[in-house]
């Protein structure tokens, strides 16, 4: 094909635009000189249903845990408790990177979490560290239940 064959009208198109123009979208102000809609407050987080653990946050606790800490570990699990006047129990995972990359990593997180939320109700107010080892990520479930289980049995913060 050479160039005397390109047709010099091109073809209409046939199919709408992907984007609303700005005033299909609702969520758009109509008139650019109009004033911007209220903002809703932002939406506040909520804690699952029977979760009675917290995030430790503070690098001060951090650093207590570290220092003053009472530490257990049972298999490829150790657990750190530091007792506090805290209302509730208030939880930290330690997954380092030697265990896996980044998806494995979380996995294990996830998995450590679930077996914190089954022991929930047991534990004692005050901060928690839980480690992990990279044999970890290779146990089932129910053998990394049982080594939680034991590690915060023994470190007198609870456990079945």
């Amino acid at each position: 094909m050479g160039e005397a064959d390109v047709p010099a009208k091109q073809p209409e198109a046939g199919q709408e635009p992907r984007l609303p123009p700005p005033d299909g979208d609702p969520g758009r102000p109509r008139d650019p000189a109009s004033p911007t809609p209220a903002r809703q407050a932002p939406a506040r987080r909520l804690r699952p249903a029977g979760a009675g653990t917290w995030r430790i946050r503070d690098r001060a606790t951090f650093a207590a845990l570290a220092r003053e800490g009472r530490r257990v570990r049972q298999g490829p699990v150790t657990v750190t408790y530091l007792p506090s006047a805290s209302a509730r129990p208030r939880v930290a995972y330690a997954v380092a990177r030697r265990v896996g990359g980044a998806v494995v990593r979380n996995r294990l997180r996830r998995r450590l979490r679930a077996v914190v939320a089954e022991h929930s109700g047991e534990l004692h107010a005050g901060a928690y560290l839980l480690g992990a080892a990279p044999e970890a990520a290779a146990l089932p479930f129910d053998e990394l239940r049982t080594n939680v289980a034991e590690a915060l049995r023994a470190v007198g913060g609870g456990g079945r």
